[in-house]
């Protein structure tokens, strides 16, 4: 499997960049066909369809436990792969107008599409690349190639629904000509189909033991649940061979960064993470099995700087680049080749969250993006732009909270520990409208998914599905407990790198004046006056939803 090189940072800023996974690209092609060796199938006598089938991508950029993928190969005599560029998905957010899709994320994007379409290609097929909405490319092309159905994964939110609605309906205007041996008569009826199958969780949706509509309000017994009356199926064998494709002279090239209408951003410092099926599948290998830092997760998993006290599989996850279902059955093996204990069992419970919260995405709808959340909580939120641009921009006077939105800004990615923080600064200290710092968050994360990311949100401002939520994140106690040599936000603010080290979180007029007291206790001094009830509310819940 062959790789283009990668670019090395150049020397004077590898101190301050981490390429994740930090894997050279040679060493990235073998671990890549030893995984899609490990979980292919070379059964060539299940395929016994006809004719074209197309595979519609979106949120599932991968071929290794690709049902949708494997489901077309089989009905078909040619599978055609798809990806459209909808143009929506570089357009504004819904409330507030920020980009949808920052350049940080549409880098990784193009990355994640520029590997599918190699692995594809190592496997006899290729991906066709089309700018324009997935309602008038797909009947177009289902036309065009006679194509009976075209597969793709589920969504559940509002948007992803109705761009699935008007594909069906866009498909019904198109009349397929009768197979050999169909009556002339059925001609008006054969049309494309279009089959959706259930593929971004580790929990399949069907075998839940209650229906969505009665899924419970709290995660606890959610958990419980699942975990005593569902088994998680094994991931999809992929077939060693998915061509012949159709006959395609212009198959499209993926875009550029400018054809999307949007600027390059480098990363220049913190974590840069690489786009694709192959780099996925090398950060499970390199923290799995390479570094061995999957026995300790659960004791390092609230760090905030570097690549390793996490997995960091978000990324890779949220464009379907890898699956949950891999991720748990490749615990599974650690499990029995290493050892299991806490921490392989806390990757299995962070990844139950994001389940949660996709599940929830269906039992709630749209609510999940207003104001008042799921329980429709009245509250009165300020708008206020130059308050809110101070907390966007890290210039709110509070360290802790600066170097977080900082490295959120440079390289789409933010810790959880760091995501609790300065959700709670923004609706509970400063009284900001939580909307605007979820549509923020959507613009710049690398991991972004509307589930997890409104779901975190609704559940970090108080207005989500769980009524037990009221909580606050104390900066000073976070600061002392998360951050107690001032390490990490020296690092994303250097002016601070010249104090001693218990000053750095504490700078009192060293730094920038305050944008807004706490609401509980003050930071100017050592932290030690935190009321009470900061202290009982500071560890309150979870910011859950993705493998951090």
């Amino acid at each position: 499997m062959n790789f283009p090189p990668r670019s090395k940072p150049s020397s004077a800023a590898s101190a301050t960049i981490s390429e994740v996974p930090d894997l050279p690209s040679n060493e990235m092609g073998k671990i890549v066909e030893q995984t899609f060796e490990r979980y292919s199938s070379s059964d060539e006598a299940k395929r016994n369809g006809s004719g074209v089938a197309i595979v519609w991508f979106r949120n599932d950029l991968r071929v290794l436990d690709n049902e949708a993928l494997v489901k077309a190969w089989a009905s078909s005599q040619a599978v055609l792969p798809v990806y459209c560029v909808d143009p929506r998905l570089f357009g504004t957010t819904h409330y507030f107008g920020f980009p949808k899709t920052g350049a940080l994320r549409a880098q990784f994007l193009i990355e994640c599409l520029a590997d599918l379409k190699r692995n594809l290609m190592n496997r006899g097929l290729n991906l066709l690349v089309q700018h324009g909405k997935p309602e008038e490319i797909l009947p177009s092309l289902a036309k065009t190639f006679e194509a009976h159905t075209v597969y793709a994964h589920k969504e559940t939110c509002s948007e992803e629904l109705n761009v699935e609605r008007l594909v069906r309906n866009g498909l019904r205007q198109v009349v397929l000509l009768p197979s050999p041996g169909q009556s002339t008569s059925l001609s008006s009826s054969n049309h494309p189909k279009l089959q959706l199958i259930w593929g971004s969780t580790m929990y399949h949706i069907e075998d839940l033991p209650f229906s969505t509509s009665s899924l419970p309000d709290v995660y606890t017994q959610f958990r419980k649940s699942v975990e005593s009356k569902c088994t998680i199926r094994i991931c999809i064998r992929t077939p060693t061979s998915l061509g012949p494709p159709p006959n395609i002279e212009d198959w499209g090239s993926v875009p550029s960064i400018n054809q999307l209408g949007l600027h390059e951003e480098k990363v220049s410092r913190g974590m840069r993470f690489i786009g694709g099926e192959a780099a996925a599948l090398s950060r499970v290998n390199e923290y799995f099995w390479k570094k061995d830092l999957l026995k300790v997760y659960k004791a390092t998993r609230n760090g905030m700087l570097g690549p390793d006290y996490s997995t960091k599989f978000s990324p890779w996850l949220a464009s379907g680049s890898l699956s949950p279902r891999f991720i748990y059955q490749e615990v599974k093996r650690y499990e029995k080749e290493r050892q299991a204990n806490d921490s392989t069992y806390w990757v299995l419970f962070e990844l139950i969250w994001r389940d949660y919260f996709r599940f929830l995405s269906v039992k709630y709808g749209n609510s999940l993006f207003h104001q008042g959340g799921p329980r429709k909580v009245e509250a009165r939120w300020s708008q206020d732009q130059t308050m809110f641009e101070a907390w966007r921009d890290g210039c709110t006077g509070y360290p802790l909270i600066d170097a977080n939105m900082k490295e959120l800004s440079a390289t789409g990615f933010m810790s959880n520990r760091g995501r609790q923080i300065v959700c709670s600064f923004l609706v509970r200290d400063m009284g900001i409208d939580w909307r605007m710092g979820a549509e923020w968050f959507e613009t710049c994360l690398l991991d972004y998914d509307p589930c997890s990311n409104y779901g975190n949100w609704t559940y970090g401002a108080g207005v989500g599905n769980d009524p037990r939520e009221d909580r606050y994140f104390s900066i000073p106690k976070q600061a002392k407990t998360y951050d107690p040599e001032g390490e990490y936000v020296a690092f994303w603010l250097p002016e601070l790198q010249a104090l001693p080290n218990d000053k750095r979180n504490f700078p009192g007029k060293s730094y920038i004046k305050q944008i807004v007291p706490l609401k509980f206790g003050n930071i100017t001094s050592s932290g030690d006056n935190d009321s009470a009830s900061a202290r009982r509310t500071a560890f309150r819940g979870k910011q859950r939803g993705h493998m951090r």
